[in-house]
């Protein structure tokens, strides 16, 4: 069995407008936050929201599309991989950011 090492799927509303950079020789990138929520009763009975954030990052052509069609609020599906960043600010302090490097995209939901 070939097993994926390194697979995430989510399915989540966008946070914001994606933020679209174009690179030397005319490659896109976008970059995207996502929010997906788990829901559970808590011991007295109440209904109880979690929400995570998550930072996408797509490459290519799957970035021109995510430039053309989505927007604040679209509820889509991602396939990717967990991949980490380090950089600097412009202070000198080092961070390590997680990231999803997106490999499929897919719309769902309504247009919310």
């Amino acid at each position: 069995m070939n097993t994926l090492r390194n697979s995430v799927k989510l399915i989540g509303r966008l946070g914001q407008d994606p933020e679209i950079k174009t690179l030397e020789k005319g490659n896109k990138m976008a970059r995207l936050s996502l929010a997906t929520s788990d829901a559970y009763t808590d011991k007295e009975g109440n209904r109880q929201e979690q929400t995570q954030w998550h930072s996408l990052v797509v490459w290519g052509n799957l970035a021109t599309i995510c430039e053309k069609y989505l927007t604040k609020g679209k509820e889509i599906a991602v396939d990717g991989r967990l991949a980490y960043r380090n950089w600097e600010d412009k202070n000198g302090s080092k961070h390590t950011t997680a990231e999803i490097v997106v490999s499929e995209l897919l719309f769902v939901g309504s247009n919310k």
